[in-house]
């Protein structure tokens, strides 16, 4: 390969006036991509020379849209913890449940709390499929919008619910809109920050969920003691407070430049660049856009992006790391953190205070999330990740060792604490970290057919642990209770085991540099130590 770099650096618009240019999308043309490699090459340099401090100061406008972007991520939180709290709110069991003589109260049956719980998932699986698709024709913006728009809908539904079947049907289309929020966010978030912020800005999807779980925490701590429906209704109503101010921003927010260059359009490329950045920092966005397109062309096929593209050659490897990470969120830990409340209740606390030790999992979640931002960017992804499993493991063992000892104060503060712990160190390491290896590791062009598909692999495995964990959990069936613990262990130490074969180390890498990592099929445990030249484009 020859590595001489005479060309004369061009701006986007000289090059979109070349013959040689189709003015289609990059990825749709037979012939040679013409563009600016020295300007790529030097671009690409000046976000490796980066410090995250120096890209923060860099890239604040990207900081800001990928925070509003990761606020969609609420929205599901907000309802997944909403629907583990009703489960555990008095009002709400009296009302849609039924009388247990060995509880001696009304319970929701473990049938409807699966139901009521895996309903979303449901919907997000069909939301999953449909955003890809949808984000590659009309861009990440428009399509997140127009979710946000649909769940102001389908809140009334919820809000209006006088059965178990309504809430059902509800919870199913919630979760189409959540399902799109879910596959593009991560997406987005990558695509629009510079190399070094990839990392904090992905995992800003995981402290949006820690966050929406402090909301739902304090509202129904207030409200779940009210003795009528406002108990249930009024956290319900407060959904409204979010889709239409998002939508707004979104409105307003520059497309993913990666989007517009797979479009073709590379001006308004330059220009989603410019707002993206500071003026000092942008003065070669032209540089930044070629950068792009030496990516894309190293992925340039004569097709279009489609879902079977997605399960040949490297592209293979690919999904599967993404569908992996996605699913093992529910096999270690996640499923406690989730339903914290009810899990706190069968340990034997007493209602105000499982309730109360659930908003304050859900606030050292949130500080964990904070933590993870700075082991990922200097540990990096893979290892927190892996050991971070692990670690979770031990814990999850002790946690089915303290409900093994009998029954007595000591043994339930002890499954409390433990599950506790638990939930915590879940957002500590894998769960954060996920989200980085999941914005990474697909190619640039079916970015949001992989993350959709990797998204509907969590909630194929999500749904049957819901139904799983609500048997486990509750009187009226298994009862297991903390020796649950030991279930969660044994799947935790596969998905360790599995990760640490398959999950390469992106710390530090341009997309460019994965892509060929890949081409090349470097083992997950060599990439640490491979080196790519920044003149390499295979």
């Amino acid at each position: 390969m020859n590595n001489d770099i005479t060309e004369k650096p061009t701006s986007v618009s000289e090059v979109e006036a070349q013959p040689t240019s189709t003015g289609g999308p990059v990825y749709d043309v037979d012939e040679k991509v013409d563009y600016d490699r020295t300007g790529a090459i030097d671009a690409e340099k000046i976000e490796h020379d980066m410090t995250v401090l120096q890209a923060v100061k860099a890239y604040p406008a990207a900081s800001w849209w990928a925070f509003v972007m990761s606020c969609t991520i609420i929205m599901e939180s907000y309802c997944v913890f909403l629907m583990g709290q009703f489960i555990a709110t008095v009002q709400f069991a009296r009302d849609f449940g039924v009388y247990s003589e060995k509880k001696q109260d009304f319970i929701i049956e473990a049938s409807w709390q699966s139901a009521f719980q895996c309903s979303g998932p449901v919907g997000a699986f069909i939301g999953v499929f449909i955003a890809g698709p949808i984000t590659s024709w009309i861009g990440y913006r428009w399509t997140t919008i127009g979710g946000l728009m649909f769940l102001n809908a389908f809140i009334f539904i919820f809000y209006f619910g006088n059965s178990q079947g309504m809430f059902f049907a509800a919870q199913i289309l919630e979760g189409i809109p959540w399902g799109i929020f879910i596959a593009n966010a991560p997406a987005y978030c990558a695509e629009i920050v510079p190399l070094r912020l990839r990392a904090p800005a992905t995992q800003m999807l995981q402290m949006f969920w820690a966050i929406g779980s402090i909301i739902v925490g304090g509202i129904t701590y207030h409200y779940q003691s009210k003795r009528d429906s406002t108990a249930y209704r009024i956290p319900i109503a407060l959904q409204w407070l979010f889709p239409t101010p998002l939508a707004i921003l979104l409105y307003i927010a520059p497309e993913s430049p990666w989007w517009l260059v797979r479009k073709g359009r590379l001006a308004e490329a330059e220009k989603a660049v410019k707002r993206l950045g500071r003026a000092s920092a942008n003065d070669n966005p032209a540089g930044a856009v070629a950068m792009m397109r030496r990516t894309i062309e190293l992925e340039k096929s004569e097709k279009k992006p489609s879902l079977v593209e997605l399960w040949k050659g490297t592209d293979l490897y690919r999904t599967l790391i993404v569908c992996g990470v996605y699913a093992s969120q529910n096999l270690t830990g996640n499923l406690i953190a989730n339903q914290a409340v009810y899990f706190f209740k069968q340990a034997g606390m007493a209602d105000n205070t499982a309730f109360a030790l659930g908003l304050i999992t859900s606030a050292l979640q949130w500080i964990m999330v904070m933590l993870s931002w700075v082991l990922t960017t200097y540990l990096g992804r893979r290892t927190i990740y892996v050991y971070g499993q692990f670690i979770n493991c031990a814990f999850l063992v002790a946690l089915g060792i303290a409900a093994s000892v009998g029954a007595s104060n000591a043994a339930s503060n002890a499954q409390a604490s433990l599950g506790l712990i638990v939930s915590v160190l879940f957002c500590l390491g894998p769960a954060p970290a996920s989200w980085v290896i999941i914005g990474e590791t697909s190619s640039v062009r079916l970015r949001p057919l992989t993350t959709g598909i990797g998204r509907g692999a969590y909630y194929l495995v999500n749904i049957p642990c819901i139904f799983l964990a609500s048997y486990m959990l509750n009187t009226d069936k298994w009862n297991l209770g903390g020796k649950s613990g030991y279930v969660w262990a044994g799947t935790a130490f596969i998905c360790t085991a599995m990760a640490w074969i398959w999950v390469p180390e992106m710390k530090h890498r341009s997309f460019r540099e994965i892509d060929i990592l890949f081409h090349r099929r470097v083992p997950a445990r060599k990439w640490k130590q491979t080196v790519i030249n920044i003149n390499d484009d295979e």
